[in-house]
């Protein structure tokens, strides 16, 4: 059982409001998990919980669970050049392995993870739908609830988005065997979103996504979108690859964003994964759009797909959030550090995130990815305010690199300064999930882990 703190308060010295560091802030959250009173200036009480540095926690915005298993075995030259292309056919045999049961331990393990490390909701681009022989399950919705009860066993919020994926590649091209167990079409998509909206609740969303201008048509596009409620998410992966965006032009003449912003009216509601490799154009496209732009730096690296185009766009105004999408790291730390040290090794300039507003690179990264990723998800998260969920972040105000700083330094200590994990604890919707660095529920998650694991490298 998650604990709950009764009276359902916490004083903080030093908080991370939407408009930056308050002193002395009292907050209250009710039994649905939501803020419902701040009180700041506030005088200390008897009885009082209380910390020195809190903050809201971040959205991760991008995550295929299953690649979790993965992680780390894909690091071996072959004979010739690597690239995405040859990683994905690596993961695409991984993926025909795993069974429902390994899905949830799995996903169990990867997002008690990401809360330890600060991520308090998640974004899940799913799309192992189907049994490995390629058949759906009895119940069609299989998969996708074995990730949701993951996420309701760690306590992480969730926006579940599975995702409709038809072809291997522009003009309709078939999918491979080895794709067998992604294979939807907009009429079953819809009716998997069906199944999955009566889990909605403050703690979870159900949203959907087109995989890919290469895996879906403009017309599959515009069926699934005009068949969803219009506050739903949707997120697709856009220009992750310079092969990609070739075979477009070659499809049609136009490149990726310039293509989907054709097909469609791109607003809000879109979140537009990667888009590494952008014209100028392009760039001011997806900002003006006031879509978000999802940046994983830590997977992106690892793939090699590029840089994304981020100075431009920041000065537009654009807005981002971060992910871990294959979960080579599961820290926000890593992929905000990485996301900002990339530009700066591709301009040879220092300092690169930032706005005249706000000149610290961690103060900035942080709440630029808050907001981004809280649209994206579609869920009241990313900020300490009323009628948002009560999701925070206890830093552990007593490790060296924190000892003695001022909350205005805080951020980029903490971004910026060493390996240690600083989270100390975790709460999400009203409920702490981790508590002096462990999840409530580590040690049975690691067990199943690694007894699905086991299974894994056995076959």
């Amino acid at each position: 059982m998650t604990e709950t703190i009764k009276p359902a308060t916490l004083f903080a010295r030093n908080a991370w409001l939407d408009d930056g560091w308050h002193q002395n802030v009292r907050l209250h959250w009710n039994n649905d998990g939501n803020l419902t009173r701040i009180h700041t200036g506030a005088t200390m009480s008897k009885g009082d919980q209380v910390e020195q540095f809190v903050l809201p926690g971040m959205v991760n915005l991008h995550s295929h669970a299953f690649q979790r298993a993965m992680a780390g075995m894909t690091e071996v030259a072959g004979e010739g050049p690597d690239s995405f292309w040859t990683w994905r056919g690596l993961m695409y045999r991984f993926a025909l392995a795993i069974n429902p049961d390994q899905l949830q331990a799995i996903a169990a393990q990867l997002y008690s993870e990401c809360l330890r490390h600060g991520y308090t909701s998640v974004c899940e681009f799913h799309y192992l739908h189907r049994a490995p022989n390629g058949e759906f399950y009895a119940n069609m919705a299989e998969t996708a609830l074995q990730v949701m009860a993951a996420a309701q066993e760690t306590g992480i919020g969730i926006t579940m988005l599975p995702v409709l994926y038809s072809y291997a590649d522009f003009d309709v091209q078939p999918l491979s065997y080895d794709q067998r167990r992604f294979a939807t079409r907009p009429e079953q998509l819809l009716k998997l979103v069906g199944l999955l909206d009566k889990s909605r609740n403050g703690q979870t969303e159900i949203g959907a996504a087109p995989h890919s201008l290469r895996a879906v048509t403009t017309r599959q596009i515009r069926e699934l979108v005009g068949a969803l409620p219009p506050d739903r998410p949707i997120h697709i992966h856009i220009a992750e690859q310079q092969k990609e965006v070739d075979s477009c032009l070659a499809f049609s003449g136009r490149r990726p964003v310039e293509l989907l912003f054709d097909t469609e009216d791109i607003n809000t509601r879109w979140c537009l994964v990667h888009a590494t490799h952008l014209t100028d154009h392009e760039v001011t496209l997806i900002a003006q759009s006031k879509s978000v732009a999802g940046i994983c730096t830590s997977t992106e690296g690892n793939l090699g797909d590029g840089f994304f185009p981020l100075p431009d766009f920041i000065r537009q105004h654009g807005r981002f959030g971060i992910g871990s999408d294959s979960h080579v790291s599961q820290s926000p730390v890593e992929e905000l550090r990485w996301l900002e040290y990339g530009q700066r090794l591709r301009a040879q300039q220092r300092n690169v995130s930032s706005v005249p507003e706000q000149r610290r690179i961690g103060d900035f990264l942080w709440k630029a990815s808050l907001q981004g990723g809280a649209q994206a998800s579609g869920r009241k998260v990313g900020k300490l305010a009323v009628g948002y969920r009560a999701d925070l972040l206890v830093l552990n105000a007593d490790h060296p690199n924190l000892s003695g700083i001022s909350s205005t330094e805080l951020i980029n200590n903490w971004l910026f300064s060493g390996n240690d994990n600083l989270v100390r604890d975790v709460l999400v919707g009203g409920k702490w999930q981790v508590k002096e660095g462990r999840h409530l529920h580590q040690a049975d998650i690691e067990q199943r882990f690694k007894k699905a694991m086991g299974e894994l490298r056995a076959l």
